[in-house]
């Protein structure tokens, strides 16, 4: 009885410190995760910045940050942000097509929740032509 009470022990010790591990890490708190950028010209690039705090209590690392189309570029901060840190994304959505439009944003790092999405959203308005008579 006392050898099954030991191991029960082990157990929960090794299985409270892996909690305890995973506890222990970088996590994202954005001022948004979804932008809309409302109607905006055809032709005319857009930009918007995600800023982001780590409040965990590791440094946060984004490994990649990656648009699910070619028509969005991202730049993200590259160097780890401390605890209680902030960093930023900024995508840039180039407005070619008229349409609506809605991106999704796939940011991966190092934190609890190593892959977190981000969206925008708008509409592109066609341009007027002008005529020259």
């Amino acid at each position: 009885m006392k050898k099954i009470l030991i191991i029960c022990i082990a157990l929960f010790g090794i299985a409270f410190s892996a909690l305890a591990q995973t506890e222990n890490k970088a996590e994202f708190k954005f001022n948004e995760e979804k932008h809309d950028f409302g109607k905006i010209p055809q032709g005319i690039a857009v930009s918007t910045v995600f800023e982001f705090t780590n409040v965990g209590t590791e440094p946060l690392i984004l490994a990649d940050v990656k648009p699910t189309c070619g028509c969005t570029i991202a730049d993200f901060t590259k160097t780890p942000v401390a605890p209680g840190g902030k960093g930023i994304i900024k995508i840039t959505y180039s407005a070619a097509v008229a349409s609506p439009f809605n991106k999704t944003i796939v940011v991966t790092s190092n934190a609890k929740t190593p892959s977190k999405n981000l969206n925008i959203i708008g509409e592109v308005i066609a341009k007027t032509g002008t005529s020259s008579k």
